[in-house]
């Protein structure tokens, strides 16, 4: 193989050492900030070994075909330990002001949420439900005082047609069914 493969691979590796350094480091921070349950630790432990192991045969497929010699293994170590021991603690302190800036965005977008949209609509709701409230009880008390300017004349009536109903003989079902709706006539009004 040309020497000059051989350096590029080197210097691919190395780069590719950082890579899984810094995508590492950045798992490890979210999950201890965004507190991901125990129980799902080892899957992404292994989610992200696969997709370590993936990126990391890519760059090597990418520079030299493919091919495994010792020197990937140095560039692969080098690249991480210079990364933990440059850069680790700049990753970790970026990543925890990312999520914090991020946490802080989506809580303003909630905010803004309420204010300009929930907020309105429910006082619109609000408003809505009032009215009609408003409305029922304004046509329930218009239907009661109708009711009760009306009774005079049903009982007038009642007493003028007595001798033709007294004499009608009822089923038991239809003055039952009578009992009811005047029940919850009553109730009503």
């Amino acid at each position: 193989m040309n020497p000059s493969v051989q350096w590029i691979t080197l210097l691919w590796m190395l780069f590719s050492g950082a890579a899984m350094g810094v995508a590492f480091d950045s798992y490890r921070v979210l999950s201890v900030q965004l507190r991901f349950p125990k129980w799902s630790k080892h899957t992404l432990d292994l989610l992200y070994w696969i997709a370590a192991a993936f990126f990391i045969f890519r760059m090597l497929y990418a520079t030299n075909q493919g091919q495994l010699r010792f020197y990937v293994f140095v560039g692969l170590f080098i690249g991480v330990w210079i990364y933990f021991l440059l850069w680790s603690v700049i990753t970790q302190r970026f990543v925890v002001m990312l999520i914090q800036v991020t946490k802080s965005l989506l809580s303003f977008v909630y905010k803004l949420f309420r204010i300009l949209i929930w907020s309105p609509i429910k006082g619109i709701l609000m408003f809505l439900f009032g009215c009609l409230t408003f409305l029922w009880k304004f046509i329930l008390a218009l239907l009661r005082f109708v009711l009760k300017c009306l009774m005079p004349f049903w009982r007038l009536l009642q007493w003028m047609l007595r001798p033709i109903t007294s004499r009608l003989r009822l089923p038991a079902w239809s003055k039952r069914w009578a009992d009811k709706v005047i029940k919850a006539w009553k109730r009503w009004f």
